[in-house]
């Protein structure tokens, strides 16, 4: 069936091709590579095995390439499949256990837009080299402890999501300065090299607060970092992690200039109430001079405790004369 499907759509100049339902391991022909590979504008696998082609692998015209849960001939094999995509733009890729690739090279001068999800159902430590001069648009999950290696700048790239366990999280952001929006869940603080990076064109933040991330050390170097930094989103945005907690909240020295002068929207999600969020959202409240809207949605259901962190919050002291105050409870939402 699916190699009917396969033909079929070869005319078309799209594969969409979706083992899942199948028992037994389903084996892509050969034929995929060279019956109408020229004329593929899209191709979408998921879920079956690619084998190795003695013949010479080329896709002309392909623009968008997604490789869901697939198994690979070995190592080498997915970069010589991308290598042969020399307009690709768009590239999807889940990698699973048992794939045959431990470093996914992604070296694609055309690429502009990547999404990569490595889950730690993957074998751990796994690699990712990028060499993306075009890229515009980055979305990485990866939780096995492995590490992201940057060629060459990716000064296009306005967009990001970053949601990884690397050791070493530093050069990767560093390489994404020219960014508008950013999203970001990291296990581990940057270091001493991350202090010069300047991010003058980001206007949205969104940062994670997992128990055993250093979210807080994290969102003091991306305030002293984006001067223009517009909106600001802290949310939690998985379930409990094991690990050692999160270490205290230290106050930056200065207060950073995007609070100061261009902080309009703060949202802050399952907030906790604990002390050390209690004194992030004064610092915020209190020295932010265009705050127009803070927001704040409670992680606890109960009405009491919630009652009680709506009371502190709403005579925290704020610079802005406009700001409006938003407690969204499990109750109503309240304002202020």
């Amino acid at each position: 069936m699916c190699y009917t499907c396969c033909n079929r759509s070869v005319r078309e100049k799209v594969i969409e091709i979706d083992a899942s339902s199948t028992e037994t391991q389903f084996i892509l022909p050969r034929s995929l590579y060279t019956t109408g590979s020229r004329t593929l504008v899209t191709l979408k696998l998921q879920n079956a095995v690619l084998v190795d082609a003695s013949e010479m692998v080329s896709f002309p015209l392909l623009k968008t390439l997604s490789l869901i849960s697939m198994k690979y001939p070995r190592d080498l094999f997915i970069r010589r499949l991308l290598s042969s995509c020399p307009v690709l733009e768009d590239l999807f890729v889940v990698k699973c256990r048992g794939d045959n690739v431990a470093c996914l090279v992604v070296r694609v001068p055309s690429l502009k837009f990547l999404t990569v999800r490595t889950t730690a159902e993957v074998d751990y430590h796994q690699g990712l080299v990028l060499d993306v001069p075009s890229l515009e648009f980055l979305d990485i999950v990866d939780y096995t402890d492995g590490f992201c290696l940057v060629e060459n700048s990716m000064h296009k790239v306005v967009e990001a999501h970053l949601d990884v366990t690397y050791s070493h999280p530093q050069q990767l952001l560093a390489s994404l300065t020219s960014l508008v929006q950013l999203s970001l869940c990291l296990t581990t603080s940057m270091d001493a090299h991350f202090d010069g990076t300047i991010f003058r064109q980001l206007e949205q933040l969104k940062v994670c607060t997992c128990e055993t991330t250093e979210w807080l050390d994290l969102l003091v170097r991306l305030l002293k970092a984006a001067p223009k930094l517009r909106f600001i989103v802290l949310e939690h945005f998985h379930g409990i992690r094991t690990g050692d907690p999160i270490l205290g909240w230290n106050q930056p020295s200065r207060v950073p200039e995007c609070l100061l002068s261009t902080l309009e929207y703060f949202d802050w999600r399952q907030y906790g109430g604990t002390e050390e969020e209690k004194q992030v959202a004064r610092y915020i409240l209190g020295n932010s001079g265009r705050l127009g809207l803070a927001t704040f949605y409670p992680k606890s259901t109960n009405p009491v405790k919630n009652l009680q962190m709506l009371k502190e919050l709403s005579m925290s002291p704020r610079r802005s004369s406009v700001c409006r105050f938003e407690f969204c409870g499990n109750y109503s939402s309240v304002s202020k």
